[in-house]
């Protein structure tokens, strides 16, 4: 929610956080993992009746932004630090901010076809780095998912935020590290935005049996902050489900318990599928 389209100015940043916020309250969203790189959009969750974990990102190849992470960490309460990517910063700082999470951190992963074409130094991701003169400390690591299990303690819950391209080498390599809980975030209004495709991974984290989320990213690659618009690009997924992504494993990877009531409305329920015509509100 902290990084809303650059056209806006100020004043219609501010005010696209607060309409946010109101929709996603009214739609039924009692807690919201926010990954920020700023500090505006705290002054909307000071004053909004949901309760949001922060998140603030790390990153930087040749000029690191970790400094002013650990300071909106010291002033903001209920905000930790967690890495961007595995592509966007450098191995000392990953291995600080890996090290530092209490509880659970969030990393944005196989977002691209680019992050593991980098670590074979090839691909438009590497051609860019390149060109602009950024160079890669951490690319001794075969691919990022090693880097992932060979930086982050295995006692570390993370949640993984995109995960379009991931594989099954991908998962299989990070579920035998990890001794604590893993969440795998699905944003696919989001993914369309920035890579054309939604693609079918949601289909392999299924097979795999795994904690699927359910996010929105940020205004600057989404027209809204809805959840039920995000799950109804799973047409193929019952309803049931769809719930589970969107309700229980969102608590469960919080450490939150439910606080109200939602009414759902227009899906179908002989087939227990969501339809473009669903509709939720908070009935309290």
């Amino acid at each position: 929610m902290a990084r809303v389209r650059e056209r806006f100015t100020a004043q219609e940043r501010a005010a696209a956080l607060q309409s946010a916020d109101r929709v996603m309250w009214s739609e039924g969203v009692d807690y919201c993992a926010d990954i920020v790189n700023d500090n505006s959009s705290f002054a909307v969750k000071e004053k909004s009746p949901i309760l949001y974990r922060s998140f603030a990102e790390v990153f930087g190849l040749k000029q690191s932004n970790l400094d002013r992470c650990r300071d909106i960490v010291a002033f903001y309460p209920n905000t930790t630090l967690s890495p961007h990517s595995t592509y966007s910063v450098q191995q000392s700082d990953f291995e600080a901010v890996c090290n530092s999470s209490p509880d659970i951190m969030t990393i944005h992963f196989k977002e691209s076809k680019g992050e593991e074409q980098l670590y074979e130094n090839g691909g438009a991701l590497a051609d860019w780095y390149r060109s602009v003169g950024f160079e890669c400390d951490f690319l001794e690591f075969s691919s990022p998912a090693e880097r992932i299990v060979k930086t982050i303690p295995a006692s570390q819950s993370v949640m993984f935020v995109h995960n379009c391209f991931v594989t099954q080498s991908d998962i299989d390599l990070i579920m035998s590290h990890f001794t604590a809980p893993v969440y795998w975030t699905l944003s696919p209004r989001s993914n369309i935005y920035i890579s054309g495709s939604m693609t079918d991974a949601y289909k392999l984290l299924m097979a795999n049996n795994l904690n699927i989320l359910i996010g929105t990213d940020s205004l600057a690659s989404n027209t809204s902050l809805s959840i039920i618009e995000e799950l109804k690009c799973f047409a193929d997924v019952p309803l049931q489900t769809l719930l589970r992504w969107a309700t229980t494993n969102g608590y469960k990877a919080l450490g939150c318990a439910p606080r109200g009531w939602i009414n759902i409305a227009g899906a179908d329920l002989e087939k227990m599928a969501i339809t473009e015509q669903t509709v939720v509100k908070r009935v309290l």
